[in-house]
Parts: structure tokens; sequence; C-alpha cells
């Protein structure tokens, strides 16, 4: 019994605790104003039948907690876009361009810097009314303090002195009205008043509003206050015909053009309650696009001609064309028609009808007396022509062929000028023991190795010194230049081509040719066209076992052999068998066909994959066993892509090459790399052995010994695919040495550096399924003739 009433007052308590704020908000003041049911503003994300703040004294900004400052602070509420007009899509679908109505966008988000504030100053010409709060001070012969509401009679009580009517004065008389009433009794004193808190008033917006309604807002507002607070006129609504109404007549009729265009709000005026918005549907509308400010759809006041269109547009463009304007207009709500008019006084005079589409032209991008030369030059770009400008004019010397990137990756390696690296500058050879018995060719090579080391920053470390002796620049094309003309008759280009080499270098007067106007002089590198080797500037690296390894030109002429004598030929412990010897070209033609090749396996793996798919899997063990083969050959696929062309060209030298002589005699490229070890002492062996290690090299120890040592092939080696990589890059197959009685691959004579392979097994997913299913098929024909021995 006790459980039943302890739960019936809780019950009770719980009631009583929900209704209470239901019934604390029916209670509501009599002076606070109500938006009408049927016409308050709707937020986004509410409905209409949601019951909303009475109180608020903008409909898109809602009040937010006070904090401890007492100062009220404001949100913004953004408004929801407003749908597209019939006329915005007849314009986009004819122009192809969504234009936006004028001025819309003004409302979309209000800033809070639009409302009045509370703690704005009172104007003098505020006509103080009912609700008005008055601060009133007042010392001397009588003492007081005391904030007074004006009451709905438009008095004021104040203390000692009585009633005092105070509606409809204007603040800059109030100080004088309250003397006068408090100077009727008494004399010796003074005063001071001002305005608290101001009274709100209520004003109706109606017509093509975006949030029509009643709306509470402060008595300092004024027309363009209300319109920011009710989000404006719709997109159907004027912008150019806003009006306020009071009493039955039109106070003022405001054109939102003058304030966005002009910045003139001289039609504004306060707001007084009972006041009435009224925006009516918009008038006729046109279209500005092209080379205006401000493309978009304007509203047309009556009268109004093209000069007044592009004026509210902001104007032309600089690119404007100002020699005629396209208008599309509307016959009738029947036809259209294509018209143009100059853009002088006379075209700008055209009037305007509803529905114009404006499009102001562009200038033709074309240059009047004008030359144009590009490419490789210290200043391409565009020059004026005059009457016998020839090409020599463009390029006046040799200095201005070479391009700005050139000198700004000098400066970043800290590299000297012109003026203080002449080429024939004296630079002193090495010093070291093999260079005192250089020849003078030599010496000269030697020379200019040592200017380009020198020539590097000193701050720059040692290591990074030999990766700086690069190309800067791509080198001229001293054979080829050109010019590009236009045919005025034919509208053709035609190319005229020059020697730059006999013009600037030669001063050639053949080759100095007469330019025109729109002429394009062309001035072309290496890179942009492969030049015939002989005229094109080579860089040889030279690495390891040379008496003046580094960096060298290519002479004309000059071959393989010849370059390295003048280097200073090779150490005593050159190992030329082992050399290395990379060209880019070749690495460039290397690298597309291996991507050609993994393009190729990659179509091969997709169809059969497909072919997998579609045949019917037996077992669940099939299925994994070819998810499984699938995933290792896109692995395999992965790998394949990551392999990069070294570029090694195979140099037929034999092991026992000590000299230059042995050496190809081959005509260098640009970019070529020739790398020389010292002899090793180790040769390897690796793959499928037992250790796969590094043996010492032994003068006249075979292939099979090597192959013992490191414990012969395991299990799991292929032995007949066993194949040797040289040290010269050459591989040495098993198959090569197979003889009348068996194979003599392990009689094979070893070089210092070579290596020894032994691949492992590679099972074919096909063969191992064949095996397993012929494993199968035995052990149940066996099962099966036990059971018939049993049986009998």
């Amino acid at each position: 019994m006790r459980i039943r009433q302890f739960l019936g007052m809780v019950l009770l308590l719980l009631i009583v605790s929900l209704s209470a704020p239901a019934c604390s908000g029916q209670s509501q003041s009599d002076d606070t104003p109500l938006l009408t049911p049927q016409a308050r503003p709707v937020l986004p994300g509410q409905t209409g039948d949601q019951p909303r703040s009475s109180n608020s004294d903008y409909s898109d900004i809602e009040r937010l907690p006070e904090k401890s400052s007492g100062k009220s602070q404001t949100q913004q509420v953004p408004l929801p876009p407003e749908p597209t007009t019939e006329f915005q899509k007849f314009v986009a679908t004819t122009t192809g361009q969504d234009l936006p109505i004028y001025g819309a966008s003004l409302f979309n988000s209000v800033p809070t810097t639009f409302a009045p504030l509370d703690m704005t100053p009172v104007p003098p010409d505020y006509v103080i009314g009912p609700g008005d709060e008055l601060r009133i001070r007042v010392w001397g012969q009588v003492n007081f303090q005391t904030n007074v509401r004006v009451d709905r009679s438009g008095e004021i009580f104040l203390p000692q002195i009585g009633p005092v009517h105070i509606a409809g004065l204007p603040f800059s008389a109030l100080d004088e009205h309250l003397r006068a009433a408090v100077g009727r009794v008494y004399h010796n004193f003074d005063l001071t008043s001002d305005v608290g808190q101001i009274r709100a008033i209520q004003v109706y917006v109606s017509g093509q509003a975006r949030r029509p309604g009643v709306y509470t807002v402060s008595s300092l507002s004024s027309l363009i206050d209300a319109l920011f607070a009710s989000g404006g006129p719709s997109a159907q609504g004027s912008m150019r015909r806003i009006q306020l109404r009071r009493g039955g007549a039109t106070v003022t009729e405001l054109d939102l053009y003058d304030l966005l265009v002009h910045g003139d709000k001289s039609k504004d005026v306060k707001l007084q309650s009972g006041d009435v918005i009224f925006i009516p549907p918009v008038g006729p509308q046109v279209a500005a696009n092209g080379s205006v400010r401000n493309p978009a759809i304007y509203e047309l006041r009556a009268d109004e001609s093209l000069a007044g269109l592009i004026a509210d547009a902001g104007g032309a463009t600089p690119v404007a064309s100002e020699a005629r304007v396209s208008i599309e207009r509307i016959d009738d709500h029947r036809d259209r028609h294509a018209m143009e008019v100059a853009y002088d006084v006379t075209g700008l005079a055209t009037p305007l009808a509803d529905g114009d589409l404006v499009h102001v032209y562009s200038i033709v991008p074309i240059y009047r007396k004008t030359v144009i030369i590009r490419g490789n030059t210290a200043n391409p770009g565009r020059f004026a022509w005059h009457s016998g400008m020839r090409v020599s004019d463009l390029i006046p010397d040799k200095e201005s062929l070479i391009t700005r990137n050139y000198w700004l990756k000098r400066a970043q390696l800290g590299l000297p000028g012109p003026e203080q690296s002449d080429a024939s500058s004296p630079a002193s050879p090495p010093s070291s023991p093999q260079s005192q018995n250089l020849s003078a060719q030599q010496r000269a090579g030697s020379a200019s190795l040592a200017t380009i080391q020198a020539s590097v920053a000193p701050n720059v470390p040692p290591p990074a010194i030999r990766t700086e002796i690069r190309k800067l620049a791509p080198e001229i094309d001293w054979a080829f230049a050109s010019i590009e003309r236009l045919n005025p008759e034919t509208l053709k280009n035609t190319v005229i081509s020059f020697d730059l080499g006999k013009l600037v270098l030669e001063h050639d007067v053949s080759q100095d040719l007469e330019l025109q106007a729109g002429d394009v002089v062309s001035i072309f590198s290496e890179a942009d066209f492969r030049v015939p080797i002989a005229q094109q500037t080579k860089l040889v690296k030279l690495d390891g076992e040379f008496a003046n390894a580094g960096v060298y030109t290519v002479q004309p002429g000059e071959t393989f052999r010849h370059l390295i004598e003048r280097a200073g030929g090779l150490t005593p412990n050159a190992y030329l068998y082992g050399s290395e010897f990379t060209r880019e070209s070749v690495r460039s033609i290397q690298q597309a066909r291996i991507d050609e090749y993994v393009q190729s396996l990659a179509i091969q793996v997709q169809r059969n994959s497909l072919a997998v798919a579609e045949t019917p899997l037996s077992s669940a063990s099939d299925l994994a066993s070819g998810a499984t083969a699938q995933k290792s050959e896109q692995d395999l696929l992965a790998s394949l892509r990551q392999i990069r062309a070294t570029g090694r060209i195979v140099l037929e030298i034999k092991p026992s090459a000590l000299g230059t002589m042995s050496l190809p005699d081959i005509e260098l490229e640009d970019g070529d790399r020739f790398v020389v070890p010292n002899i090793p002492a180790t040769v390897n062996v690796v793959g499928a052995v037992y250790d796969q290690n590094s043996f010492l090299y032994v003068r006249g120890r075979r292939a099979g010994s090597y192959l013992q040592m490191a414990g012969g092939p395991n299990r799991e080696a292929d032995r007949s695919r066993t194949f040797i990589i040289r040290a010269n890059g050459e591989v040495v197959n098993r198959d090569k040495y197979q003889g009348l009685w068996g194979s003599e691959f392990k009689s094979i004579p070893i070089n210092p550096g070579d290596t020894i392979v032994v691949p492992e097994k590679n099972f074919k997913p096909s063969a191992l399924r064949g095996l397993i299913d012929w494993s199968q098929m035995f052990s149940q024909f066996a099962l099966g003739a036990a059971s018939i021995s049993l049986l009998k």
C-alpha cells in the first residue's frame, strides 16, 4: 500500500514538472505586440505551425542568451535560395550563362550591421512617444534621479513635480521642456536627460516580399532596415518601386538601385508604428552579359536606355569593344530578332524593352604593328614593329640568346658571370703525377675540366660538386630558326627559315630577313629538335679507374677511345672487362620496350582471369587457388612496372684487355657515362644453392668449383636453367655448353666479378592442378581394387 502511494506521488510530481513550462509560457504581457498567425515569417527548418518568438526585432536575426555583461548577442540565419525565374531560365538557355538577379545577393545573408543597436545615439529629430524610457537627473534645490517610461497617454511622472506630457516632442527639445516643468516648482537647480531604452513599433511588409508579415522593429529603424528584416523583395518582386504607405498615402517610393549603384539613400525615411511597406511585382527586365563589370538581370525604369543599363551594370570592362552592342529582342511576345547598335551617343540612347538580351562584345585580341620573338632568348615577348625592321633588330648580339633561366641557375650555383669565366683565360691542370706526363691536348682537356670544377661555388660540399657539372640550359640550335607569317590575302600561315648561326656569329646579311607586322620569330634549342650528333654539345662522364675522372665536353669528331686518352688513360687497376657503359638514348628505348612488354603481359593476365571466371569451379579449393594465382600475377605485374631501364650497352671486351686499344672506337652522345671499376677479388653465387655467398676469385677455377663451394643446387633448384652473368653484362646460358657427352657448363672458366645464378623451379598452376587430379584418380583406383580383393 505504501509503495502504491509513493508511486502515485512520484507520478503526480512528474506531471506537474512537465506541465509547468507550458503553463508559464502561456502568460504574456499585454504590451508586447504579436505577429499575426497568418503572416508571421517562417525561418528555415521551421514549419508554419511552429510557434516563434513574438518580440524579435528582426525576423532573420535570432537573439542569443545574454552574457554576463548584459549586452545582447545576435546570430545570422541564412535565408533559403530563391527559385530560378522563368526569365533566368530563358537567358541561361540562350546565352549558356546563369545570370543572377541584380541586388538579390544583398539579402542572402543579412549582416548584423544593418540592425540598429540599443546603444545607438538618439538623433535630435527623434520623436518621443509611448514606450520610450527617459533617464532624468536633477540636482540643486531639489535632487532626484529617475528612469521613467512614457505611458500610453504620452505622459511621465516626476517625483515632487507631478505628471508631464511629453509625447510628440523631439529629443532636441526634451531638456528645455523638462526645465520648464520643474521650474514651476523649484528655481535653483540643474537638469540633464537622455533616452534610455527606445520603444518598439509594428510595421507591415506586404506584396512580393521574400517573407511578408508583421514585424516588431526598433523605433529608430528606417525603411531600408525593415527591408533587410524581411529579407527584401522576392525573385518576382520589384527593387525599384518599393513604397512606404502611412495613413493611406504613399510617403516615399524607394529605388534600391540608387543605394546599390550610387550609394544614395535619400529616399529612406524613418518608420512609424502602423507603416505599410509594399513591394509591387517586378517591372520590365533585361539581361546584360559580355564585357560588363556585373553581368546580371536588371529591372528597368520607364524609358530607360542602353546607356542607363550599362551604367547600372558597372560600366564596360577595359576589354570591351566600343564598336557595337548586340541586342536580342522579343517582338510582341511572339518572335525574336537580333539587332546591333553602335557604341556611340546615338546607339547608347536606344530604348530597351522587356525581355531584351544585351551583349557587350570584347575586343579581338589582335596586335597592330607588333612582332613577337619567342623560344631560346633572353627577352621573349612582343615588340613594336617599324618599317624596314629586320631580325637583327630583335637579336642584336649573342648574349640576347641566353635565357634568363640559365643565369638564374648560375646564380643559384654561385657560378661567375661571363666576364669572369672567359674561355681564353688560362687554367692550371691538376698537379697529379699522371698529369705531368700529359700531352698538350690532354692538358687542354684537363684544364677545361678544372675550369668547370673551379667555377662551382666554394661553399658547395665536395660530394655535390660532380652532380652540378651539367648543362644549365639547352644548347641553341644555330642551324635553324623560323619566322611564322600570316598571309593577309589567304589567311594561311607560312614558315620562313633562316640560319641563326650565320646571322649572329658570321653577320651574314642574306640571313637578316626583313620583318612584317604580326611576324612571330622562333629561336629553337637542341631540346626542341634533335640536331645531328656532330652539332650537339655533348657532356660525357668518366668514373672510376681513370687518370683524370670527371665530366668532359666531347670535341667535334672525337671518339670514345680518343676521349679516354685525353683524360689521361686508365690506371693500372682498371678492369675493362667489368666496365659499364650507359647511354641516355638507349635507356629511353629500353624503358619503352619494358613498358610495352608489361602492357602486353597485363592484357594476357586479364584474358586468363576472364577465362578462369567463365570456367565452372568444382570445389572451394579451386576457388581459393584461383584467387591466389590472380593475386600473385597482379603482384608480379606491380613489380614489373617498377623496373627502370639502365641504358647499359654491353662492350665486347676480352677479359684480358688492358689498354684503350681494346675499346670500341664509337662516337659519343650527350649524357654518356663510362664506369671502369678496379679488379674485383670475388665471384658471386646466388639463387637456389645451399650457401648464397661471394667467394674469392682464383685463376683457372671453373663454374663447377664455385657451385660446389656454395654447397651445390638445393632441392628447389632448376639445374637445367643455371646461367652466368658476366662482369661485362653478357649472360651465358647452360644450353650453350650442351655437348655430345652431356653438359659442359661446370667446365666454363669464371672471370673476376662474374655471378652464377641457379634459379628455382617454377610450377605452372595447370601442371600442378593436373598432378593433383591424377593423384586423386590413382588413389581412388587403388581403394577400389582393394575393395574388390576383400570381397573375393
